[in-house]
């Protein structure tokens, strides 16, 4: 039996990347293949690894028959190895966030976009099929030399998303405070310093009743979530959440109590957390950088430029107006059932056709 493998850069809980591998991973059993996931082991998380097999192992498991599907997003010791190994050879690019938002902040995830970069312009002519998540992200690969790529939405766990809230986040949050929910990494490129700006003027001028949540790992950017924790302290700040990783259960918790959900980020590849709040008919508002407007099409509100006074002035019309925000709701419904209505593993298979 043939068999498709991937290759990942890191592979953790609650990662996007790492979600959607375990979803094409099922996929690819699903059509009788056999599928096995390869990282470098100390980019495994100990409770996964025997989930995940080591990038060392790659090269013996492989054979010329197989395919074997990178996914590019950082500088990787997969990345090298990828060209070398035996098999028929595709790529699917998530987007590498450029590495001048890291630099003063964290050096070391600097040098990694930096080394993703490199290597992702060095990769150009080694697989057959190059796919990415967006048209954005699409432009991004073609425009380092690769062929015509196909775009391939994220497949997403809809069940998961929808699956029983925690109790206790919805006991906690549900107090009366106006909830602004933002959900991502906590990492220099989504702007969080933006978000609390924002804030500041929500809270002092619109809804004194307010909370700010934000929901996201901030391992390895511990000097950037401290800058957060200042800036929150000097704009005298209430109620300001920064509740880092939760359970898939805790995250829905999250969506659920939430008012409203607010994305200031200045690079986005795709945005997964808005097609999630959009699942909770959570209304979105978003600054259209990178692939967020094709990911909304159409849906949530779109700020085109960062008028954080005027932004705050919108949250509260969202908050309170129940005409306007059943409108926002209702587009972003129309949105959800447009993306949940793609064929996506007929579309991977359509793609993956040449090597199969």
């Amino acid at each position: 039996m043939k068999a498709i493998h991937q290759l990942v850069a890191g592979y953790a809980q609650g990662d996007a990347i790492s979600n959607e591998v375990r979803m094409l991973r099922g996929i690819f059993r699903s059509w009788g293949y056999e599928s096995d996931v390869f990282c470098e082991l100390r980019r495994i998380l100990p409770e996964l690894r025997g989930d995940a097999r080591d990038l060392s192992t790659a090269r013996e498991a492989i054979g010329p028959d197989d395919v074997v599907l990178l996914h590019l997003s950082i500088g990787s010791d997969a990345n090298d190895l990828f060209p070398t190994l035996p098999g028929r050879k595709a790529i699917l690019y998530h987007n590498i966030t450029p590495p001048e938002f890291f630099r003063g902040v964290q050096e070391s995830v600097s040098a990694l976009l930096a080394r993703g970069l490199r290597q992702a312009k060095a990769l150009a002519g080694s697989a057959s099929v190059v796919m990415a998540d967006s048209a954005f992200n699409a432009r991004e690969i073609e425009a380092m030399g690769h062929p015509r790529a196909g775009v391939l939405p994220l497949v997403l766990d809809f069940k998961a998303l929808r699956s029983t809230p925690d109790r206790r986040v919805l006991r906690q949050y549900r107090d009366g405070l106006v909830n602004v929910l933002f959900v991502g990494r906590c990492a220099p490129n989504k702007k969080i310093e933006d978000l609390l700006n924002a804030f500041y003027y929500f809270q002092r001028y619109v809804q004194p009743a307010s909370r700010f949540i934000h929901v996201g790992s901030f391992a390895g950017l511990e000097q950037y979530h401290a800058l957060l924790l200042a800036r929150a302290r000097e704009l005298q700040l209430q109620h300001v959440d920064l509740v880092g990783t939760v359970s898939q259960a805790e995250l829905n918790a999250f969506y659920d109590v939430s008012r409203l959900f607010l994305c200031l980020s200045d690079h986005e590849g795709f945005c997964i957390p808005l097609i999630e709040a959009m699942t909770h008919r959570l209304p979105v508002l978003a600054y259209a950088a990178g692939a967020v407007p094709e990911t909304l099409d159409g849906a949530g509100v779109l700020f085109r430029e960062k008028r954080f006074d005027l932004i705050a002035e919108t949250m509260g019309r969202v908050a309170e107006d129940a005409t306007l925000r059943d409108a926002i709701i209702r587009g972003q419904d129309d949105r959800l059932a447009r993306y949940e209505a793609q064929d996506l593993p007929g579309a991977l298979r359509r793609q993956l056709a040449p090597l199969l």
